[in-house]
């Protein structure tokens, strides 16, 4: 083996194989010293070695691959700091170790004798090569018609052809020096071929997916063009007709709207269906107005959350007063969205009774977030098909109503308010509750599924809240699916300044009023809501002060010009006679009156409970439109008392010989829940014992057979109707006394309240003869 010291220049990103000539541009200090110290030798001979990392930018012997190649420098020029040159590969050598490393690096190497292993694997695997070789060049460059033998006709080895291919095929610096190090033919042979094979497949998969994109890209090309030739035609011989031009409008909307793939294909296939029916066909109609529904439905589109939690409370402080449990709640949801947009949070069902802004505060919640408001209302719906939609097959079929309130909103995350939850109907039409299972259901909404629609349409991205009046009719199932946010009725303190802050300054502008024409004084504000309105919430209120605007609103327009200060006196002349009275509450109770409390859809009331004993008759009878609840609270309540004559000294006499009549007053309108029954027992042992209950005193709570007093629902309502009726002294179960949190601080303070845990103290409480009885027997 022969040694030889050339001057080395080190390469960063190719190799130099022997018989082939390379263009190199030499940068680096000590590679222009190697080259010009080369140039100025006699035989002008380099060693060229590829680095092992090409970052390494002063590299010495351990930089350096093993093997490299002495090339003959053929041609030399200077270009400013660097030098051009042209190298050509003459044999292969190994590095051995350094001769010089200053100023230039020079090495001791040896000489490498060219491989000459033959035989039928070689043959075999140099065929293979050139054919691979050969189908790589025809699908990296398909228009070029170069035959592989014609690029390696001059060549004759195996060994040199494959060195030559490197150039050719542009292979990676890697695979180039394993090339360079193979030993033997068959080893150099065995690594082209994988390279190969490998870029082979690789390349054989692009053409694969460019020649489908291209063959769908045509296809949609010479349609376009063919349509467009169709159209110019039909234009030109002035046969295009209105149904042409509006299947038209409609391809192009559907080329121009971004759908998913399935609904693509499904409006697809309902124009073409289109185009082959005639305008009078039954049908064309209503496909026409599938295909609308399907171009106007937002698939894809949505608006973006703005999760400020600030500015979501200011904005939810600003429309509305009070009401502080639920504007926590609501921040808390909203915080939620904001750390984790993915959780499947819980529907939030506002509950309350008219009037009190459930309403409106889903309008500041869409308002907060910057999400439209769509609101539908279930009042009433008994057919479920107007939910989930009719199906295509019926005559006059069309979308459900969600599907449509998504239509209207424009947008696929709207805040979607179901209104009037509880009045949801059920008959032979079907159940529209087990509808709304689904689309409230996080886990199956993502593919809700209109009958008309007949495409999966996600609606896991809309922002549902649902309103209720009371949840006794809400389906238990149903309920389950909703977090309860209660909003109770106002008192005439709270209505006073909702009026105040909103209703008086909304209502001077929409009659088209300054302030300064017309104003409401608090005297006149107060007698308004005593006098004028009787509910839980401010509607009525508003549209009482929407009245005397307009009525002043006239009298401007008539020409006044002084400004209009509202007294009391001057109700009656805007308004009418009052419609209440404070002095509901009766002066005077006889023996078997009880004045109870109820819940009503429109907020709390003072129910009177009527008992008289009927001498020489038999039996229980009630009158009052009493539902089936009301009836077992009044038999109760005789059969405890019954059981407990001695106890309350009632004649066990009279208690045989007398029937019982029970009366609850405004009969005309039909009452039922359980919150009667300690007050039809105290009207009761009135009758039974003659002595009268206290006439300020009202009472709710329902009683079982041994006397226990149970809690009742609504008690915000219940006091807030007894403050305003003039009662002193309300009775409630105990297990209501939580409930008192929620009234505000001044009917705290101006009711007694009596916290009974069974009847006996109802009874002691309400009727002083028999306080006084029990004190007696006491001492």
């Amino acid at each position: 083996m022969e040694h030889s010291t050339y001057p080395t220049l080190p390469l960063k990103n190719t190799v130099l194989f022997p018989h082939l000539v390379l263009p190199l541009s030499v940068g680096r200090s000590g590679s222009i010293a190697a080259v010009e110290t080369a140039l100025a030798s006699e035989d002008k001979l380099i060693a060229v070695f590829p680095q092992t990392n090409p970052r390494t930018e002063e590299p010495t012997e351990d930089d350096l691959f093993r093997f490299g190649t002495v090339g003959i420098i053929k041609k030399m020029a200077r270009s400013g700091d660097t030098v051009q040159i042209l190298v050509q590969g003459i044999e292969r050598v190994e590095r051995l170790e350094v001769a010089q490393s200053e100023p230039y690096l020079s090495l001791k190497v040896a000489t490498l004798s060219e491989p000459s292993d033959t035989g039928t694997e070689i043959e075999a695997l140099h065929r293979t090569v050139i054919e691979l070789a050969g189908r790589m060049i025809e699908l990296v460059q398909p228009q070029v018609q170069v035959s592989i033998h014609h690029i390696i006709s001059d060549v004759e080895k195996p060994l040199h052809q494959i060195y030559l291919l490197t150039s050719v095929l542009s292979l990676d610096f890697d695979k180039e020096k394993e090339l360079l190090g193979a030993s033997t033919q068959a080893e150099a042979l065995h690594l082209m071929y994988r390279y190969l094979n490998h870029e082979v497949q690789v390349l054989e998969v692009r053409q694969k997916i460019t020649s489908t994109a291209q063959t769908e890209i045509d296809k949609k090309q010479r349609e376009y063009v063919l349509r467009q030739q169709l159209e110019a035609i039909q234009e030109e011989l002035g046969e295009k007709n209105p149904e042409q031009a509006e299947i038209s409008e409609l391809r192009r909307r559907m080329e121009e709207t971004e759908l998913p793939e399935l609904v693509r294909k499904e409006v697809e296939k309902e124009l073409t269906r289109l185009e082959r029916m005639p305008s009078a066909a039954p049908d064309y109609q209503l496909t026409r107005g599938y295909v609308e529904l399907a171009l106007e439905l937002p698939w894809n589109k949505t608006t973006e959350d703005r999760l400020d939690l600030k500015r979501a409370r200011e904005i939810l402080d600003e429309d509305h007063f009070d009401l502080e449990d639920v504007k926590e709640r609501i921040i808390e949801h909203l915080a939620v969205m904001k750390l984790n947009p993915e959780a499947k949070s819980p529907i939030l069902c506002f509950v309350g009774p008219p009037g009190v802004g459930k309403t409106s505060v889903g309008q500041s919640i869409a308002r907060a977030l910057g999400r439209k408001f769509e609101r539908m209302s279930l009042g009433g719906l008994h057919d479920e098909a107007e939910l989930r939609g009719h199906r295509r097959t019926y005559i006059g079929a069309m979308p459900g109503r969600i599907v449509r309130a998504i239509r209207r909103a424009g947008y696929k995350n709207p805040l979607l308010m179901l209104d009037e939850i509880d009045k949801l109907g059920r008959d032979f039409r079907g159940d529209p509750a087990a509808a709304l299972l689904e689309v409230l259901d996080p886990a199956q909404n993502v593919e809700f599924h209109d009958n008309y629609l007949d495409l999966p349409f996600d609606l896991s991205k809309v922002f549902f809240v649902t309103t209720a009046n009371t949840l006794d009719t809400i389906p238990r199932p149903l309920l389950d699916r909703m977090e309860v946010l209660r909003l109770p009725g106002y008192s005439d303190e709270e209505k006073q300044h909702i009026a105040r802050r909103y209703l008086i300054g909304r209502q001077i502008r929409e009659a088209g009023l300054s302030e300064i024409q017309l104003s409401i004084p608090d005297e006149t504000l107060s007698y308004l809501i005593r006098r004028y309105t009787r509910e839980a919430g401010v509607r009525e209120l508003e549209r009482v002060l929407g009245r005397i605007a307009r009525k002043v609103a006239t009298q401007v327009a008539a020409g006044q010009t002084q400004p209009v200060t509202v007294t009391p006196k001057e109700l009656v002349e805007l308004l009418g006679p009052e419609r209440f009275f404070a002095e509901e509450v009766r002066q005077q109770l006889p023996p078997g009156v009880a004045a109870g409390l109820a819940w009503t859809e429109a907020g709390g009331d003072i129910l009177y409970v009527e008992a008289a004993l009927l001498p020489e008759g038999k039996g229980l009878t009630l009158t009052g439109q009493l539902g089936n609840i009301m009836q077992e609270s009044a038999k109760a309540a005789q059969s405890y008392l019954w059981s407990h004559t001695e106890e309350f000294k009632i004649n066990q006499k009279t208690v045989r010989e007398s029937g019982v009549h029970i009366h609850v007053p405004a009969g005309a309108i039909p009452k039922d829940g359980p919150s009667a029954g300690v007050t039809m027992a105290t009207a009761l042992t009135s009758a039974y014992t003659h002595w009268p209950v206290r006439n300020d005193t009202a009472m709710t709570g329902e009683i079982t057979l041994s006397g226990l007093v149970l809690p009742v629902g609504g008690i915000k309502e219940k006091v807030l109707a007894a403050h305003r009726g003039g009662i002193r002294q309300v009775i409630l179960p105990k297990e209501n006394e939580k409930d008192l949190r929620e009234l505000p601080e001044h009917v705290r303070q101006s009711i007694q309240f009596i916290l009974a845990e069974r009847i006996e103290e109802v009874l002691t409480a309400a009727i002083p003869e028999l306080n006084r009885l029990h004190n007696r027997g006491a001492a």
